[in-house]
């Protein structure tokens, strides 16, 4: 019988899943997503192969349950530091600042980008955890819409908009660059949106 990890079976499927999701991560950034296999992620999580089909019945499973969990946690404490911000103007620039820290794990090479190597189905599944961070920003332009912070606007088009411009740019790795980038980044989005507040650069 395998070793139970943690002090109850609730905590061992818990940990057991972190574990599994860690690996994954590690190995993606390492290899890419392609280039990993079950046997792989199980070794690096230290637990037997068996036990991942325990929890999931493939690496695609296995990676969409990893986007679950990554997109939930970053939403709750999005939603969390943006519940202390009043005025929609911050909360704009705390979203853009919040979108261009985020490291997207499962967004990066080596290897296909993950709609090359994902079915259809798992990447609309992809597509609908990408939802949930933009009803953050959905919120947000309609409380300045509301407010008169922000002109009138087409949110099904804007939305999906300022979302690409965070999402598909890079940004320097570090230093003074960095923080340029991201001012600048900010200040992009506010113009954008029809910001009514002085805009820094």
């Amino acid at each position: 019988m395998p070793k139970i990890i943690g002090a109850s079976l609730h905590e061992h499927r818990e940990q057991t899943r972190r574990r599994l999701f860690e690996a994954l991560s590690t190995l993606m950034n390492e290899r890419g997503f392609d280039a990993i296999t079950l046997a792989d992620i199980a070794a690096a999580a230290g637990v037997g192969r068996t036990a991942v089909y325990n929890h999931f019945p493939d690496k695609e499973a296995l990676l969409l349950g990893f986007i679950t969990h990554e997109t939930e946690q970053y939403a709750a404490g999005l939603q969390a530091s943006l519940d202390d911000i009043d005025d929609p103007v911050d909360q704009l620039r705390a979203y853009v600042r919040a979108q261009a820290s985020l490291t997207r794990v499962y967004h990066v090479a080596p290897g296909p980008e993950l709609r090359s190597v994902l079915s259809r189905g798992a990447q609309q599944r992809v597509r609908e955890h990408v939802l949930v961070v933009e009803q953050i920003l959905r919120r947000i332009l309609a409380a300045g819409i509301a407010s008169g912070a922000f002109p009138d606007q087409d949110l099904d088009t804007t939305v999906p908009l300022v979302n690409a411009c965070l999402t598909g740019r890079g940004l320097p790795d570090g230093g003074p660059e960095r923080e340029h980038a991201i001012a600048q980044t900010e200040a992009f989005v506010l113009r954008a949106v029809g910001a009514r507040a002085a805009v820094p650069v």
